[in-house]
């Protein structure tokens, strides 16, 4: 879609979000002189905040630049749902709003069953934070026990750079983490200078040499489908390919799932990790 388009995609958008109002919902009296259904652009403007003149040339289709609080303003007077707020940025400024809602921390049982459906194939979901919040019990196996950590330490990034564990898992820790903190970084884009963000680069900045060393590289990747390799205490070497989808229902929220390549018997040392009892993968 080239700029003009998306302009008259834009103008055409706002007329009908703002003839679809109801005056006297938005606190407006009704009036004996409308012949145009919704508000008038007028009416709009001011209770948005904004110029009349500003609005009408915006819903014009003329060429202006529109800012994340001008269509903060919008979406919430014209009573838009994320689906509609995500278009109308998509449309004005060609990136999706952050998500101004707080992040999931629970999910659907459904989704639990999902993951528990992939039998010996480790598979999470995470939300945007890169938090842990769903996982199987071959996730539990390969990698931790993550019911038995806090939900600070299941946050992926900061497991990553300060567990031991994974020092010792991962046949090159090096590798993965710069990775790894390539991916963080593309993916949160949206979310720096919010609270979270802030406080978890910060206390990694103090926690571990490396994420100090390679934060400042502003290292950027897109979506790593590549083999990772793991030295597992008690099967020994695995090696997995990792893949990632969005969850429609929930899409703050990505599904990550392990499938075993054929080397290395990989498939075979899943199963036996299945076998083994918690007493036995504890020890």
């Amino acid at each position: 879609m080239d700029d003009q388009e998306r302009r008259r995609e834009l103008a055409h958008f706002l007329r009908t979000r703002r003839e679809r109002l109801v005056p006297e919902e938005v606190g407006l009296p009704v009036g004996t002189r409308r012949r145009t259904p919704g508000l008038r652009r007028e009416e709009l403007a001011v209770l948005a905040g904004i110029g009349v003149t500003w609005y009408t040339r915006l819903e014009q289709g003329r060429e202006i630049t529109v800012s994340t609080q001008v269509l903060e303003s919008l979406a919430q007077v014209m009573h838009l749902d994320s689906a509609e707020r995500n278009h109308l940025f998509i449309l004005a400024r060609e990136q999706v709003p952050a998500d101004p809602h707080p992040l999931t921390a629970m999910i659907d049982p459904a989704l639990q069953h999902i993951l528990d459906t992939f039998g010996t194939y480790p598979a999470y979901i995470a939300n945007p934070r890169w938090d842990i919040i769903a996982w199987n019990q071959s996730m539990m196996r390969v990698y931790s026990d993550f019911s038995a950590m806090s939900n600070r330490d299941r946050n992926i990034l900061r497991y990553m750079f300060t567990n031991p564990q994974q020092r010792i898992l991962l046949a090159d820790w090096e590798k993965e983490a710069q990775s790894l903190l390539a991916l963080f970084r593309s993916s949160t884009e949206r979310y720096v200078g919010e609270p979270w963000f802030s406080a978890l680069v910060a206390d990694l900045e103090q926690t571990s040499p490396e994420f100090r060393q390679w934060w400042p590289r502003h290292d950027i990747q897109g979506v790593h489908t590549g083999k990772k390799e793991l030295q597992h205490p008690l099967v020994g070497r695995l090696a997995l390919q990792s893949i990632s989808f969005q969850i429609i229902d929930a899409p703050d929220l990505r599904m990550v799932i392990y499938t075993p390549l054929p080397e290395l018997d990989t498939a075979q040392k899943l199963a036996q990790l299945a076998q083994l009892t918690q007493s036995q993968l504890a020890s």
